[in-house]
């Protein structure tokens, strides 16, 4: 299994509207690449260094290198500045257990 996390680290003035990543962003991205919204964990950051967080699980590097490379992948690129002037931080990882 795979993660792709995207993180948004807090920073000074920077604006971020939770209610509509929460309820049309993130629902967005899972449409788009086809998973599941069970297989997307949000994160509202309240202590540490990231504002918010989102992790998105895929069955393969090959299953996420497909969505990413999607049609609509630019769609949801350009949707982050209808919430956030912040710029994510992307990581992908195995899940290892």
């Amino acid at each position: 299994m795979i993660r792709l996390s995207v993180l948004y680290p807090k920073t000074d003035g920077a604006e971020f509207d939770h209610d509509y990543y929460r309820d049309s962003h993130v629902p967005l991205a899972c449409k788009t690449w086809g998973i599941d919204a069970s297989n997307a964990q949000i994160d509202k950051g309240v202590d540490g260094p990231y504002e918010a967080a989102v992790h998105f699980t895929f069955d393969s590097l090959e299953a996420l290198g497909a969505a990413m490379g999607g049609e609509g992948t630019g769609a949801v690129i350009a949707d982050v500045a209808n919430y956030t002037s912040i710029q994510p931080v992307m990581q992908t990882s195995e899940i290892v257990s």
